[in-house]
């Protein structure tokens, strides 16, 4: 009899709120979520391919869970690699019960292991419409709510291959969008939107347009007190809605947080990338928020040695980077996915990817420094969202990752409420603060 289900996602934060509701339909039906894998009856592997070294992690875990009698494999890996995954779990020593599930199917999760109860391999993938919203779910972090707008995306990128799992855009309904943030809102105090590009909602639609300012002022109204984070916005999706989306900024629930990934700094390899809009788009957008927000946190995505970046290319980005300073850089050496436009054009040398991609780091470390030393002797009115290890976990009205020491406090739990704080030390990635003594 199955009864504890060990669960392990990867990936972003789509996939974590794909894994809450995997989880609280489980609990629903009566089923026992473990964190040990040794105290499982069965393992549950939410899958993620936007890398080639995330979807060497995925092999190495599926390898792993083969071990268990009964294995489910969730997410994009199942949706493109599942004949791969069966050749894996074949291929263990172990006579292990494998299920697949698509991105698309996530509400379907016990009927799936009531099968494998049985003994009945199944195989559920396809690209119909599933609207993952409304639905029980076990959120990770008590003081935050994941609410999903969208699966899909608008773009034709050349080296990505998670829209091929994921599908064309599909935008969830706004009735039932808002109607899952007030559910969360019952017991959370942070909501995050997310999707592949939030910034294309309601380009789907009969009317065809950007949805994105009215949904956003939709959430904003509702009267309870909470923030809002805004997830990651392609530039050419955002740059026709600019104006309206930091009117919604302005408002005291947001976050002022920016995630738009520039990829290259380079308009040459962007028309490679298929990525609609150009550098200059890019700084016209950040330069826009920044005269609005001085102190805004702003994240961005960069590709380095992509095919056909030569040292010019590659220079460009550079100094993008080095002009835009944003708070928060993701950098991804090239890795060519099967089956994508980009794995068939010639290949920067690995040892050159991780030449630029060392010097990206070196550069960001520093720049991230310098913007967090500003915040010293600053004193922010926090929420608590998070606790690891022996740190209470926050951020301030621009999302700066703060931290607030345990052992500098008196021993009580600080998860879900509003503190004053005064920050001490400025790190890269991340400020520590101290309760502020004046309050």
């Amino acid at each position: 009899m199955i009864k504890n289900i060990y669960i392990e996602t990867y990936g972003c934060s789509a996939n974590q709120n794909n894994s809450e509701i995997i989880q609280g339909l489980l609990e629903k039906q009566g089923f026992i979520i473990v964190s040990r894998p040794e105290i499982a009856d069965l393992a549950i592997i939410n899958t993620c391919i936007v890398k080639g070294p995330t979807e060497h992690k995925m092999i190495s875990r599926i390898k792993t869970l083969s071990r268990f009698q009964f294995l489910i494999v969730v997410g994009c890996m199942a949706d493109v690699k599942s004949e791969k995954i069966k050749k894996i779990a074949k291929q263990s020593n172990f006579k292990v019960k494998l299920a697949l599930v698509g991105t698309k199917h996530i509400h379907e999760i016990a009927k799936i292991i009531k099968k494998l109860i049985k003994g009945k391999e199944s195989e559920l993938i396809s690209q119909k419409k599933e609207i993952k919203l409304c639905l029980f779910k076990t959120p990770k972090r008590k003081t935050i709510g994941i609410t999903q707008i969208s699966e899909g995306c608008q773009g034709n990128c050349s080296f990505c291959i998670v829209r091929f799992a994921k599908g064309k855009l599909f935008s969830y309904p706004q009735d039932k969008i808002i109607k899952n943030v007030k559910q969360d809102l019952i017991s959370c105090k942070e909501i995050w939107l997310t999707s592949q590009d939030n910034a294309c909602y309601g380009l789907d639609l009969i009317h065809g347009k950007h949805e994105l300012p009215k949904l956003l002022k939709k959430v904003l109204s509702i009267k309870k007190k909470f923030f809002v984070r805004l997830g990651m916005m392609n530039p050419s999706s955002l740059l026709p809605i600019v104006e309206e989306i930091i009117e919604c900024y302005k408002d005291k629930k947001m976050f002022k947080f920016l995630h738009v990934p520039v990829q290259s700094g380079s308009n040459n390899i962007l028309r490679l990338m298929n990525r609609p809009y150009s550098v200059q788009d890019f700084i016209y957008i950040i330069e826009k928020f920044r005269r609005e927000f001085p102190d805004l946190v702003l994240s961005t995505d960069i590709i380095v040695g992509f095919p056909g970046e030569t040292k010019k290319d590659f220079e460009k980005t550079f100094e993008l980077i080095k002009k835009i300073r944003p708070d928060i850089l993701n950098i991804s050496k090239f890795w060519p996915m099967s089956g994508t436009l980009a794995s068939k054009m010639k290949q920067t040398p690995i040892k050159e990817c991780k030449k630029r991609a060392t010097k990206f780091m070196k550069l960001h470390k520093k720049i991230a420094l310098g913007i967090n030393k500003k915040f010293i002797d600053k004193k922010y009115h926090i929420l608590i969202d998070d606790s690891q290890g022996d740190s209470w976990l926050s951020h301030n009205k621009n999302y700066k990752l703060i931290i607030l020491k345990k052992s500098k406090i008196k021993k009580e739990n600080l998860l879900g409420k509003f503190i004053d704080i005064k920050i001490t030390k400025a790190m890269p990635h991340y400020l520590i603060s101290e309760r502020d003594k004046e309050k």
